[in-house]
């Protein structure tokens, strides 16, 4: 399979063909695993449906993959959200649920995946940002325990303190870090093709994250005045914004763009203008499309290893990011736009196609290491989805996703059903001071909280006996 590097005409996606599902003979009796992780990244690809996305290399790798419709992580922040990815732990469980603990201290006995890897063979490597750097040793060290091949950390040549939030730059890719990370990560792949041992390489690309800066080019693919702004910017009715919505903290450390000769200033007070969303929105889908020409390239790589037949590819975003929906910009918050992402796993020999039930970045833990043929050493609650990758009718022990946030000393509990998202906040003392229900069928933007209606209250009764159910590693239910 020959994956396209750049890409004007995303017609051209369609023409690719599916790869032949037989597996290559090979001296490694363990498939070897890409592990590919995108930093604040919604489900924004043609493969997803967006009409404005210009990704035929992820939606390429699509066609070839299980493409989980409803995948959901289990804290909308870099840091907790990775590490319970990395653990096959919520975030209450393994100790992460901020920017500030490290994963040694507050648990030094945890095993993660690529460690586990590791002491049963593998070799293992990583690039880029896979564990948030604030939550390992050090961010040139990373986590020593996870790696065969000591990290490198990539760095960029292009550096500037004007702190605006989008940045088209005339440059070539080796000028960004997302082009430095990559290329450091098509390196190790080569290198660890060439050994008898199978390999696990994290590849972690630092964009489309504030700030939004690309190459030129992916901005020029784009007419920003064709964006669709949010169609829904308020607070959902029958609401209490002060659990559900976050204060755009993050983006607002950020600028926007002055006119030519003008002032660099903060983002007025209040809603963003037609004009600053329409600028977000660009630089947003223009670091998408970098990224993607990116994978294109490294999956190339793989391809000419002679290695693609025996690997495993898992592609995934470690949160979503609101995009001006609610009013809000960026995450932290538990509602659907920050806790859902994109999921690909291909496999070799495995089915492809997509999967249309709730599940979570927890059971990536339990499913590589059951292709990996490894058994697992800690206590986990996600669960494999292996057979449903072979199977796509298969049923899975449970079909729920559970994400959570901390906010003003209360936590928010989320439970995402097929049909419902249903969020609790409760306090230390274990009171629910406050619900939300959405029922995405119906009201997908998330307008309207219909816990409050009476029409509705068995409906709540019963998703709050099902978020109870599935409390392990949850400490307030």
């Amino acid at each position: 399979m020959k994956f396209i590097s750049f890409i004007v005409k995303r017609s051209f996606a369609s023409l690719l063909l599916l790869p032949c599902l037989v597996m290559a003979e090979t001296s490694k009796e363990q498939p070897n695993i890409l592990f590919i992780a995108v930093d604040d990244m919604r489900t924004l690809t043609g493969s997803y449906g967006d009409k404005m996305a210009i990704t035929p290399n992820i939606d390429a790798l699509a066609n070839q993959s299980t493409q989980f419709n409803k995948a959901y992580v289990s804290w909308p922040v870099c840091g907790p959200s990775r590490m319970s990815l990395m653990t096959g732990q919520r975030p209450e469980e393994n100790g992460i649920v901020n920017l500030k603990f490290k994963i040694r201290e507050v648990n030094p006995n945890v095993v993660t995946l690529p460690q586990l890897l590791k002491n049963n063979g593998y070799e293992t490597a990583a690039v880029g940002k896979v564990f948030d750097p604030r939550n390992v040793e050090s961010r040139i060290k990373d986590d020593p325990a996870s790696w065969t091949i000591p990290y490198q950390t990539p760095k960029a040549s292009l550096k500037g303190k004007d702190k605006l939030a989008v940045k088209s730059i005339d440059a070539p890719t080796e000028k960004f870090v997302d082009g430095n990370i990559n290329n450091r990560g098509k390196e190790l792949l080569t290198q660890m093709a060439k050994n008898d041992k199978p390999f696990f390489l994290a590849v972690g690309y630092k964009r489309p994250h504030l700030p939004f800066i690309a190459p030129k080019k992916y901005f020029d693919l784009y007419d920003r005045a064709a964006f669709e702004l949010a169609p829904f910017q308020q607070a959902p009715k029958n609401s209490n914004a002060k659990y559900i919505l976050n204060n755009n903290g993050e983006m607002r450390t950020y600028r926007p763009t002055p006119k030519a000769g003008g002032k660099i200033i903060p983002y007025p007070k209040g809603d963003f203008s037609e004009a600053h969303q329409r600028e977000l929105l660009h630089g947003y889908y223009a670091t998408m499309a970098f990224v993607d020409s990116l994978v294109g390239h490294l999956l190339e790589t793989l391809e000419k290893t002679g290695e693609a037949d025996n690997t495993i590819v898992v592609f995934w975003g470690d949160h979503g990011f609101h995009l001006g929906d609610h009013g809000m910009w960026g995450k932290h918050t538990t509602m659907e736009q920050a806790n859902r992402i994109p999921l690909l796993i291909k496999l070799p020999n495995g089915a492809f196609g997509q999967f249309n039930r709730p599940v979570e970045t927890l059971d990536l833990y339990p499913t590589l290491a059951e292709l990996a043929q490894v058994k697992t050493t800690q206590t986990m609650h996600g669960q494999s989805l292996v057979k449903v990758l072979k199977d796509h009718s298969s049923p899975l022990e449970k079909e729920i996703a559970i994400s959570q946030y901390k906010r003003g000393g209360t936590f928010g509990y989320s439970l995402r059903t097929n049909r419902y998202r249903y969020t609790e906040w409760i306090n230390k003392n274990k009171d629910v001071l406050y619900r939300d229900l959405y029922d995405l069928d119906k009201d997908p933007l998330e307008t309207v909280n219909i816990a409050v209606q009476k029409e509705n209250q068995s409906i709540v009764t019963e998703l709050a006996k099902t978020l109870r159910q599935h409390k392990a590693g949850l400490k307030r239910l």
